[in-house]
């Protein structure tokens, strides 16, 4: 059976590169979906950026619905995969995070799948300024990438997982002790 292990944080805590990292090291991962959707949002809006990509979207819940169906569909693919391991650029809970964050209300409909489909470990990048930096698609302040973290940390815990958080490091070293949480080789 495949590992999937999800790979979250807040904003700009290094999870892309993390990504990149691994996948130089061989192993298979599956790619943030928001910072397309975002672009493409903010291309259809009227009006000038603002911190939450959901005023950017003509219908919020459809935007949110969009995230959670390209993550669903990240989490099924890796089943028609041989690997060993699969990695994820943030998970399903993630989507209830972010909900929870702008203060958006929700049912089953989001809450069910992110219970129903596990990854066998989560692992939190935490908030780090000295890495973090805010670009076209992460409109975030550090702040509000630190209270984003929180809510991703009570999102994980709410469907059960117990999160294990990977420190400041260097990229190396982070994807080293990420392999060694998971009990692989630095392949």
């Amino acid at each position: 059976m495949t590992k999937r292990i999800v790979i979250t944080g807040g904003p700009g805590t290094g999870k892309t590169v993390l990504v990149r990292e691994l996948e130089r090291r061989g192993h298979t991962c599956f790619h943030e979906i928001i910072r397309e959707m975002t672009q493409k949002a903010k291309g259809e809006a009227s009006t000038a950026p603002k911190t939450n990509p959901l005023l950017f979207a003509k219908d919020p819940m459809a935007f949110n619905r969009e995230i959670l169906h390209g993550r669903l569909a990240q989490f099924h693919h890796a089943t028609q995969l041989q690997d060993p391991v699969v990695f994820y650029d943030r998970g399903l809970p993630d989507v209830i995070a972010y909900m929870d964050y702008f203060g958006q209300e929700y049912d089953g409909e989001f809450l069910e799948p992110c219970r129903q489909y596990r990854y066998h470990m989560a692992v939190v990048l935490p908030p780090w300024r000295e890495i973090y930096r805010q670009d076209g698609e992460r409109l975030e302040r550090f702040e509000e990438a630190v209270e984003i973290h929180q809510c991703l940390l009570e999102s994980y815990a709410r469907c059960g997982y117990q999160v294990q958080e990977l420190g400041f490091a260097s990229i190396e070293k982070r994807v080293d002790h990420l392999l060694e949480l998971i009990g692989e080789t630095n392949g």
